[in-house]
C-alpha cells in the first residue's frame, strides 16, 4: 500500500500510458518481418509471452489507480465558494461550463449589427440585408465573466486537493 496525491497519481498514469504505448509499438515493430526470398533474414528479438504479461501487468496498474481515483473523487468533498462538492461534480461541472463558455465567447464577439452577404443570383440593385443580434451584449459579457469566474473557483479547489489530499493506492 502506497500513500498518494491525485496529482503524482496522474503523472503515474501518463507514466503508466507512455511505457504501454512503447511496448506496443515495440510487438507491432518486432513481431513480424520482411526478408527476400534468397537472403538469410534478420529476424527481430521477441518473446510474445514477455510483451504480453508486461502490456497486463501495466494494465493491471492503470484500472488499480483509475478505480482508486474514481473512487476518490466520486466521495471526497472540497469547498467550492460556498458549496461543497465531489470531485467528480466539479469535473463534469466544469466541463458543462467550459461548453456554455464557448457559446458565450462566440455571442460576445459579435457586432450589434452587420452586414450578411448573399450568395444567392439577384439582381445588383438588390436591398442590402443585415444580421442583428437578439440580446443584450453587457448581459453576454458578464455572465462570460462569471462563468469564468466560476471555472476558476473550480479549478483552484481542484489544484489544492490534487496536491495535498494522499489516498492509498495498492501497486
Amino acid at each position: 500500500m502506497k500513500k498518494i496525491t491525485s496529482a503524482y497519481a496522474n503523472k503515474m498514469l501518463r507514466s503508466l500510458e507512455e511505457d504501454k504505448a512503447f511496448w506496443v509499438n515495440k510487438e507491432a515493430a518486432s513481431s513480424t518481418y520482411v526478408a527476400a526470398v534468397n537472403e538469410e533474414p534478420v529476424i527481430p528479438e521477441y518473446d510474445y509471452m514477455t510483451i504480453a504479461n508486461t502490456i497486463d501487468e501495466i494494465d493491471r496498474k492503470i484500472i488499480t489507480i483509475k478505480h482508486t481515483l474514481n473512487l476518490t473523487n466520486a466521495t471526497a468533498k472540497v469547498q467550492v465558494g460556498n458549496q461543497e462538492m465531489s470531485i467528480d461534480s466539479i469535473l463534469i461541472r466544469m466541463a458543462q461550463l467550459n461548453k456554455r463558455k464557448a457559446v458565450l465567447d462566440d455571442m460576445r464577439k459579435r457586432l450589434p449589427k452587420m452586414r450578411v452577404y448573399s450568395n444567392s443570383f439577384s439582381s445588383s440593385g438588390s436591398v442590402p440585408e443585415y444580421k442583428y443580434i437578439n440580446y443584450d451584449l453587457e448581459v453576454i459579457r458578464q455572465e462570460y465573466d462569471r462563468i469564468s469566474n466560476t471555472i476558476m473557483e473550480m479549478q483552484i479547489a481542484l489544484d489544492r486537493y490534487n496536491q495535498t489530499v494522499l489516498f492509498d493506492v495498492d501497486i
